[in-house]
């Protein structure tokens, strides 16, 4: 897929884990095409958006509100908001990676500031 800025998205599956529990599948956007898509055009996520190198997040132009955990460079969230739509974050300075989910995802998952998380890439094949 074509995004932003003429460069190919590349959105790499995998799991967002828990204390060794899988809480969602996860898209990882590992380029900039890929951050700069984030879920524009979108009508909801099943699971996870995972977005490196990112301190703050909007949700100008979605049709719905999301879910978003800041986290350090350990994985650690340090922060959650509830992010309702046309709206911007403010820069989490620490931050190193955003996750983002469906509005309610957060409380369904019990994930609060402390947790720390893990991405894990899926099996070859989609597995």
């Amino acid at each position: 897929m074509i995004g932003w800025l003429g460069s190919e998205c590349l959105f790499e599956p995998g799991w967002l884990v828990r204390d060794g529990t899988v809480l969602a599948s996860l898209e990882l956007a590992a380029n900039r095409g890929a951050k700069a898509k984030g879920l524009l055009g979108r009508s909801g996520i099943d699971g996870v958006l995972a977005i490196p190198k990112t301190r703050s997040v909007h949700t100008v132009s979605l049709g719905f509100d999301l879910d978003v955990a800041f986290l350090d460079s350990s994985m650690t969230v340090i922060r959650t908001v509830r992010l309702r739509r046309n709206r911007v974050t403010f820069p989490v300075w620490k931050a190193h990676m955003v996750i983002e989910a469906e509005s309610g995802a957060f409380g369904r998952w019990n994930l609060n500031v402390g947790d720390v998380l893990e991405v894990r890439a899926t099996e070859s094949g989609g597995q």
